[in-house]
């Protein structure tokens, strides 16, 4: 969901014009080369598409390069403008000034950054090499400039003669400025200029390595006798895979994390083992050594900026505001997750002895035997239930249904709106009352060229200083079944297609003046909390009813398949908890290093870590091992992993009090909406939040969502 610091935090209306189109000028006055490649380039005007949406059909790879370079230029012309301003300093001619720059650069960063993570290949891989460092060392020069940082900090000491709104967006420059370096010191600066190099270059090196390994890190099954226990219509999504990328046979690719959802149906345990360490593996050898250098990169930097550790410069940015909130949060639910990891643990072990075998169970076991204890306990198999989350009814019947009972919104196909890829769907979002909200892409399925796992992010960001409509897109990555084939989604899918149109519904609903704080731009640990909030209506008794109906017959969900569904929502908790804590706490103990700490061996600092906390449990792997960590170590989400279960304590908190209040009502969703959703970064978020819920979260609904709580 993040593009480069320059491009994410300011915004511009102006648009770089191409040459004249008078044709007389044209016959005595011919077009520079450089004025003939603009006017070829769509990058540098702005899209004559609704609400500025993208023109995939004419964007070409050759365009970014010409885009990027003209637009830091541009933006530096427009920076210089106003740092040179001879007149004094305004809130209108330097802030403002500010948020209306960097057009051009901030479209070309848009376009590429969100296709290079869609419909990546080799030349979207070189550019983006090549562009990191250029990028980094731009928004030094502007985070780094002294007579712009002089005019933002004048601005900054009259700050109680402003507007609320007018105040948080001058705090915001002040703040991301001095947490830049611009209080440094001329040799601090250049010193930070080569860490900012190095680590954009490495962060980038680290997120093309993993997007290499899901092309070379595949497993080929040739006899499909292996495949033993995976229904005909996986088997023919294999099929699909491998002929998809030219080769027989069966093609098992991985998913993002290190547990793979195809483990719990095979029963050769030999390819279980492959797989599990295939997965558990990859980017080990072209990783390890960057992560360990960024790790110490990132002390270096802190130790610059006056911090002890990455971490504390992170969290002095955030809700949790120190590490030690941080650790005292997750060291407090560890202990309660892995007692229930190992409860489970015990059952699956019963169930591999049951079934006459003398192994111990390992990891690539978990899945397997988990699910046999699922069905047991719950007498519920995952074949069962996917007839009935078909995903193109899940969407429609389920997600929008939802979204329209809670807020009153609609959406209506837009299928004259260009797409990059055939997958693509395009919707307009209406209010109730027929006004325009603005645009939503959604790219639904896994292919070759896509990074893993899911998000959102935003082609245009909603503001009233430029009159812009949102248009928004979610990224999933739900396996594509064969030709002619229904997407039958696991309810894992299911709650994800939920959970990321939260996120776009945060950026859609945003109803803020200034780009720079509107919609999803809020501190790390509390933007997850509008997409978690959003998971549970998934469940909603008159949501899965509306949804939950068999893609062939249309009968709905039987009660008793329902009832067993709900309930075994909390079955593996333990495990999902525990595994999830591991890699928060190695997040942070990657970025809890001094800087004079020596890293020489990432898989012993990495088993120590978990054996600090106590999580040293071979069974439960962390979520994501350091090797292919890429939220912390290329996705913006360094010492912020643990967000997601610290904005789950807000997520539980609203939707419990959310019940308590109605439930799926208007009243609710507009309550929510205006409070929250609308407001962006525009005001202090907790504030926000109890503005909503009239106070602040407590944890007893986190635990019992989890069920470490009865």
């Amino acid at each position: 969901m993040r593009i480069t610091l320059v491009a994410a935090t300011i915004f511009s209306a102006l648009a770089v014009s191409g040459c004249s189109s008078d044709e007389s000028k044209l016959k005595t006055n011919p077009p520079t080369e450089k004025q003939a490649a603009m006017s070829d380039n769509i990058l540098f005007s702005q899209s004559p598409l609704q609400y500025q949406a993208p023109q995939f059909d004419k964007l070409k790879i050759t365009d970014y390069e010409p885009a990027f370079t003209q637009g830091m230029q541009d933006h530096s012309t427009e920076i210089e403008a106003i740092a040179n301003n001879p007149q004094s300093p305004s809130f209108e001619n330097t802030l403002v000034a500010m948020e209306k720059s960097g057009a051009l650069l901030d479209r070309v960063s848009r376009a590429f950054f969100s296709l290079s993570s869609l419909i990546s290949d080799e030349e979207y891989q070189r550019i983006e090499a090549d562009m990191a460092p250029k990028l980094s060392a731009h928004s030094d020069n502007i985070y780094l400039n002294a007579k712009l940082f002089s005019r933002i900090s004048t601005i900054h000491q009259q700050l109680a003669n402003f507007s609320a709104e007018d105040q948080r967006l001058i705090s915001y420059y002040y703040d991301q400025f001095v947490r830049a370096g611009a209080r440094l010191s001329e040799t601090e600066k250049n010193k930070m200029r080569d860490i900012n190099s190095q680590l954009s270059t490495l962060s980038t090196e680290f997120s093309q390595n993993i997007l290499q390994s899901f092309k070379n890190d595949v497993i080929l099954v040739t006899d499909k006798s292996e495949l033993a226990g995976l229904s005909e219509s996986d088997i023919a999504s294999l099929a699909a895979a491998a002929k998809d990328a030219d080769k027989t046979g069966y093609m098992v690719t991985l998913v993002n994390t290190t547990r793979q959802p195809i483990l719990s149906k095979l029963e050769n345990r030999e390819l279980r083992e492959k797989i599990w360490k295939a997965s558990a593996n990859r980017a080990k050898d072209t990783n390890t050594p960057i992560l360990a250098k960024l790790a110490q990169l990132r002390a270096d930097k802190a130790s610059l900026l006056g911090f002890k550790n990455w971490a504390s410069y992170i969290a002095s940015d955030q809700m949790a505001l120190t590490p030690d909130a941080i650790y005292t949060m997750l060291d407090d639910l560890a202990p309660k997750a892995l007692l229930k990891a190992k409860d489970e643990a015990a059952d699956i072990q019963a169930q591999i002895k049951a079934q006459g075998h003398a192994f111990t169970m390992q990891p690539w076991d978990w899945a397997f035997y988990g699910e046999q204890v699922r069905q047991a306990k719950y007498d519920l198999d995952e074949d069962q239930i996917k007839p009935y989350f078909e995903y193109h009814t899940v969407l429609k019947d389920g997600l929008f249904f939802a979204m329209e009972k809670l807020y009153g919104i609609t959406f209506k196909t837009r299928k004259d709106l260009p797409v990059y890829h055939p997958d693509v769907s395009t919707y307009e979002v209406f209010n109730e009352d027929g006004s325009s909200i603005g645009l939503f892409y959604l790219d639904p399925y896994a292919r070759e060229g896509k990074r893993g796992g899911a998000w959102m992010s935003s082609y245009i960001t909603q503001n009233h200083l430029q009159n812009n409509k949102p248009v928004i897109y979610n990224a999933l990555n739900i396996p594509k079944p064969a030709t002619g084939q229904p997407t039958l989604m696991t309810f894992d899918e299911v709650t994800t297609l939920f959970h990321e149109f939260g996120h776009a519904a945060h950026g859609l609903f945003s109803d803020v003046k200034y780009p720079s704080l509107a919609g999803t731009a809020t501190a790390r640990d509390f933007v997850e909390f509008p997409s978690q909030f959003n998971e549970d209506w998934a469940i909603e008794p008159s949501v899965i009813a509306n949804y939950a109906k068999h893609y062939q017959t249309g009968e709905p969900i039987p009660k008793t398949l329902l009832t067993k569904t709900l309930n075994a929502l909390k079955f593996n908790q333990g495990f999902d908890t525990t595994e999830y804590l591991a890699s928060a706490l190695l997040d942070m103990e990657w970025h809890s290093i001094s800087p004079d700490t020596e890293i020489k061996d990432a898989g012993e600092f990495e088993t120590n870590a978990l054996a600090k906390h106590g999580l040293d449990y071979a069974a439960v792997p962390p979520r994501y091992k350091s090797a292919y960590f890429s939220h912390v170590f290329a996705g913006g989400y360094s010492a912020s992993y643990y967000a997601y279960i610290w904005t789950e304590v807000y997520a539980a908190d609203a939707f419990a009090y959310v019940q308590e209040n109605g439930g799926l009502t208007r009243k609710n969703g507009e309550a929510y909406r205006k409070t929250v959703l609308s407001m962006g970064n525009s005001q202090d978020l907790m504030t926000s939040y109890i503005n909503f819920r009239g106070q602040q979260p407590i944890v007893e609904p986190l635990l019992k969502r989890r069920g470490l709580l009865d």
